[in-house]
């Protein structure tokens, strides 16, 4: 009798190890909020001190700071300021900037990898969101992580899928940024 104790309770606690081991249906997540952004970036040519939103900072070896480098622009890094719009104008009045940089970081492709804050000071939110990630920018979507932010979006947490709206040379680029959150405070 005593020996049967121990092998019952030993069968009992593996069924429930067992039970516990094989995967349920998840529920798919749901976004607890949704965004839509224009991200406008005028790089800085040695021409249009004006109108520009973007400076390359660094730079391979004997490159020239006004002239992304050749060869997928690797090596460049880009610091920016630019302008975020709830359409796709760039001279539609800006709900906030996208404040932060850019650095080529890929040989053999056209692939950046960005850190920035989206600063937000309008009627409609205010606060900041925290995005970072890799860029492969000839794919139509990438998506990049949103890490946090403040006001409105304290310790939110999601995806922000980059889309390219509009791509001219090393000049101008516009991106539409879709913000998905999963985890809103």
């Amino acid at each position: 009798m005593g020996a049967k104790v121990p092998i019952i309770l030993f069968v009992f606690v593996m069924l429930c190890a067992l039970s516990l081991a094989i995967p349920s249906k998840r529920k798919p997540y749901a976004p607890c909020k949704n965004m839509v952004f224009y991200f406008h970036d005028i790089i800085y040519n040695g021409m249009n001190a004006a109108n520009a939103t973007s400076a390359i900072v660094a730079a391979p070896k004997g490159a020239n700071l006004t002239k992304l480098a050749p060869q997928f622009h690797f090596g460049d890094m880009v610091v920016f300021d630019d302008p975020i719009t709830l359409d796709n104008n760039l001279h539609s009045k800006p709900i906030g900037r996208a404040q932060g940089f850019y650095i080529y970081d890929t040989k053999n492709a056209f692939t950046a990898w960005f850190s920035f804050t989206i600063v937000l000071n309008s009627p409609y939110h205010e606060g900041t969101i925290t995005l970072a990630g890799a860029d492969p920018t000839v794919k139509r979507t990438r998506d990049l992580s949103v890490t946090g932010g403040t006001g409105d979006f304290f310790m939110h947490r999601g995806i922000a899928t980059f889309i390219t709206d509009t791509f001219q040379g090393d000049a101008y680029f516009r991106l539409r940024i879709e913000i998905k959150f999963f985890e809103c405070w």
